[in-house]
């Protein structure tokens, strides 16, 4: 079963609704289909502890952005500038595309 976020995209700007970057908007680096969840640039971000790979290497922090569920991040229209949900519209040659719910305007 594959899982896909249709209204959210790559390079879109969203604002974070739940979770500790709660309030804060991104830039979207990656959408994956197969897990459903997003990576927002600078947010979510958890320190992993790499060990060290070769003798006489040094340990390290690596801070990562981790995904997260479509459902808590809303997208920042780039019209209005402001969240809003996305609605979809059909255009004359039945090309589907999305448009911001508050100004009407195509996405």
């Amino acid at each position: 079963m594959t899982v896909m976020t249709r209204h959210i995209r790559k390079d879109d700007k969203v604002k974070i609704l739940a979770g500790k970057d709660r309030e804060k908007t991104g830039k979207v680096l990656a959408v994956s289909a197969k897990t459903g969840r997003i990576t927002v640039e600078g947010r979510n971000i958890i320190t992993r502890h790499e060990r060290p790979k070769k003798q006489g290497q040094k340990g390290q922090k690596i801070q990562v952005p981790m995904p997260l569920h479509p459902s808590n991040v809303m997208l920042i229209c780039p019209h209005c500038d402001k969240p809003t949900r996305v609605g979809y519209l059909k255009d004359e040659k039945g090309v589907k595309s999305r448009v911001c719910k508050q100004c009407k305007k195509r996405i």
